[in-house]
């Protein structure tokens, strides 16, 4: 698991300089990604490949926003950065690949998982961005950076 959870965060780390994110937050958009992934992978421990798609993109969501009130910064700078580790890129491969191949079940079950962790990025994503900005206000504290 701590193979893993470093690999998301290198790999969010060179997401951030692809998109250039201002270079006092690119380790804090690594450890957001990170932290995505370690909610992911103990949450499909014991929860289905969605449920925990969902979770961790809440997790990468909530962790944003309060990183956002704490450097007073917008929370894409995290949030965008944070969720790459969960998008299904492999998901859309594969499915891709068994299209070629002539392998329709395959592609579709391919298909519908690529969907379905797509989705619940989105439904992730809402849920937190539905709750009262004064809850990360308290927990972010008063930041002294800006973006």
């Amino acid at each position: 698991m701590i193979g893993q959870m470093i690999a998301a965060i290198i790999g969010t780390v060179a997401f951030c300089v692809l998109f250039s994110v201002p270079r006092r937050y690119i380790l804090l958009g690594g450890i957001t990604g990170g932290a995505g992934w370690a909610v992911y992978l103990l949450a499909s421990r014991g929860l289905g490949y969605g449920t925990s798609i969902l979770i961790a993109a809440a997790a990468v969501v909530f962790l944003s926003r309060i990183l956002a009130v704490r450097f007073h910064c917008p929370s894409p700078v995290f949030m965008i950065t944070g969720l790459f580790p969960l998008v299904p890129g492999a998901g859309v491969y594969w499915t891709t690949y068994y299209i070629v191949l002539g392998d329709l079940s395959m592609a579709a079950q391919s298909g519908y998982d690529a969907i379905k962790a797509s989705v619940a990025i989105v439904l992730g994503i809402v849920f937190i961005f539905e709750l009262p900005q004064v809850i990360f206000a308290k927990l972010g504290g008063i930041g002294k950076r800006s973006c």
